[in-house]
């Protein structure tokens, strides 16, 4: 309380209840093999920007990597942003040069991508460049070159860096770590050498980068742990899950651990009786697809097969986006496929009957299909879950959005004093939360009784909660079904 010592007239600021804001739905964090780039997670918000850090579409030992892929397909069906976890072996090494024993430039990732890279020195053309002294010495320009195929060295390259008015010595303002480190998606610097500038020089091209063995189930497992740390992710894919069996448990592991995120997962792209199928494991934290797509692939524009997860992470954010994460991502037109006037459903790998998903659909298998005029859509909304009360991925993505952004909403709890003025505020901060999201229709009920009740008293923790430090709240809600089966009962009636 305030401590009045004189007459007057004195003014508080009666503090704000402590509003609950909704936590975001639509960041993925995708886990794949790229040509090339950084390790650690990295936020990508378009198409270029990952053809920048992570270069294009890639074939190695005669396999498809679909990482490319599922960028292109998430951007074009209403992605907004996602990140992306490169995986590598963990026997890979990255190129690396010296230059002049002064600073040392290694790729800034592993791989014998990097003995593609080039570096070059030169002295500025400008004349106040060449004349301007840092540290004693002139500055310099460093050339970095990529090439993606090809012979490096000859031809035009893929990827060009200019780097211009680097100081000599390290630590100075505009050195080559504040210019470089950073903003080069193709290398990283660090001085090794006393304080000088590099020698003009022609370009040196990195050594030393292996791929390694190559990926296996434990790199994608480390890349997945990178992911753990990022709040913002609420939804996971993996482009390449069907070539590493352990990847899709993985994934699951991690969602059903951290209970912020939920799974996209692809069938294999070939399965000898598709009748027979079985979801990998029952789980409310993951959603189960097939067929895979068919598209024209973006530089051969020749017809090539892609598992489907990217496209339906941009489907899920775009749905999120425009409607709420209590909406299916379901009967949603996918972007990007085949088109063949001479072959209606060419864009879809295999063509399923109705037929066939009566088998399908009870099991938590979503498929996708193609209709006549409204052409291809997600037909499929469910979890990989034999309980009925998590069946839907609405129902299971909408919990998670709640309970997360309760549990951010109240951190400013924690260390209160636990009595009855403080399960007040939660009550009061809980229940405006809820009120706002029914209000917004991501909840059943015409009056918000109906729709959810929130309890914080004496009835739902015991004093020996209390001794231990507990509060706790019990919070109800009634999620939104989709209207899965749409049933018209019809008869004929008699005018009397």
């Amino acid at each position: 309380m305030p401590e009045y010592l004189a007459p007057g007239v004195y003014v508080e600021e009666i503090p704000k209840p402590h509003p609950i804001a909704g936590v975001g739905t639509s960041t993925v964090g995708f886990v794949g093999i790229a040509e090339r780039g950084p390790m650690g997670p990295r936020l990508i918000t378009s198409v270029q920007e990952y053809g920048r850090w992570f270069g294009g579409y890639l074939r190695e030992g005669g396999q498809d990597r679909y990482l490319a892929y599922a960028l292109d397909g998430f951007f074009l069906n209403g992605g907004k942003q996602c990140y992306i976890a490169r995986v590598a072996s963990r026997a890979a090494t990255p190129a690396a040069c010296v230059l002049d024993g002064v600073i040392r430039v290694q790729a800034i990732g592993p791989g014998a991508w990097g003995n593609r890279v080039s570096v070059e020195v030169v002295t500025p053309s400008s004349g106040a460049s060449a004349s301007a002294s840092m540290s004693g010495a002139k500055p310099f320009r460093l050339i970095v070159r990529y090439w993606a195929s090809g012979v490096p060295g000859k031809g035009q390259p893929t990827v060009q860096e200019y780097y211009d008015h680097l100081s000599a010595t390290s630590g100075a303002a505009g050195s080559t770590n504040d210019l470089v480190m950073g903003a080069s998606c193709l290398v990283t610097i660090n001085w090794v050498g006393a304080a000088g500038r590099p020698a003009d020089s022609a370009p040196i091209f990195l050594q030393g980068g292996s791929d390694g063995p190559g990926p296996d189930e434990q790199d994608f497992k480390d890349a997945l742990e990178q992911l753990e740390g990022i709040g913002e992710i609420s939804l996971l894919c993996a482009s390449d899950e069907n070539q590493f069996p352990r990847v899709t448990g993985y994934l699951l592991d991690q969602c059903e651990k951290l209970k912020d995120r939920f799974a996209i997962l692809q069938a294999p792209c070939v399965i000898a009786d598709i009748a027979q199928h079985q979801r990998p494991r029952d789980s409310t934290f993951g959603a189960y697809y097939l067929p895979w797509l068919r598209i024209q692939h973006p530089e051969t524009k020749k017809e090539q097969m892609i598992p489907p997860g990217g496209h339906l992470a941009g489907i899920y954010a775009k749905t999120d986006n425009d409607r709420g994460v209590h909406k299916a991502p379901a009967n949603e037109m996918i972007r990007g496929l085949l088109v063949d006037p001479q072959g209606q459903g060419r864009g879809l790998a295999v063509q399923v009957s109705t037929a066939l998903q009566n088998v399908l659909n009870p099991g938590g298998i979503n498929v996708l299909r193609c209709f006549p005029v409204k052409g291809y859509l997600v037909w499929g909304a469910r979890t990989m879950t034999s309980d009925p009360e998590w069946r839907y991925i609405n129902v299971r993505r909408l919990a998670i959005f709640l309970e997360q952004s309760i549990a951010r909403g109240l951190q400013w709890v924690v260390f209160e004093p636990n009595q009855e003025p403080l399960w007040a505020q939660v009550r009061r901060s809980i229940d405006e939360f809820l009120t706002g999201v029914w209000r917004k229709g991501m909840l059943q009920g015409s009056k918000p009784e109906a729709a959810f009740f929130v309890k914080c008293d004496a009835t739902t923790m015991t004093q020996g909660d209390i001794e231990k430090g507990r509060l706790i709240a019990l919070v109800g809600i009634a999620p939104l079904k989709p209207a899965e089966f749409i049933i018209f009962r019809i008869g004929l009636q008699t005018c009397a």
